[in-house]
């Protein structure tokens, strides 16, 4: 059985971290410009920073498919914290709920070692 590094999950988190917040705030950015009526200039920042997010992915040391379908979770979590703290909606219930189910199908998806997979 292949176990993960510290340092190694460290950095994954880290990227996982990195990406979430250019995706969401890339996001943010275009959503400002079109829902809320900003300038098309931070709209066009919004387009730069989600290709930056698209970047971001490819310095995890796994396959495609296993790094998107985690980012998904990653970005259920961070979309909640971002409410909070950005738009000041306090997380209900439900939403709680989802985030730690996404947290717990991160661990699967990304973290269990798998045989004959190196790390």
């Amino acid at each position: 059985m292949i176990v993960m590094l510290p340092k190694t999950i460290f950095t994954s988190i880290i990227l996982f971290v990195i990406a979430g917040l250019l995706e969401i705030g890339g996001g943010y950015l275009v959503w400002l410009w079109l829902r809320n009526d900003f300038s098309w200039m931070l709209g066009a920042l919004g387009g730069f920073v989600l290709f930056l997010y698209g970047v971001v992915p490819t310095f995890q040391k796994t396959h495609f498919h296993r790094i998107y379908a985690a980012y998904g979770g990653v970005f259920i979590v961070m979309s909640v914290f971002w409410g909070w703290f950005i738009d000041g909606v306090v997380p209900d219930i439900y939403e709680i709920i989802g985030a730690t189910i996404a947290v717990i199908g991160i661990l699967i998806i990304f973290y269990i070692p798998r045989k004959g997979e190196k790390i």
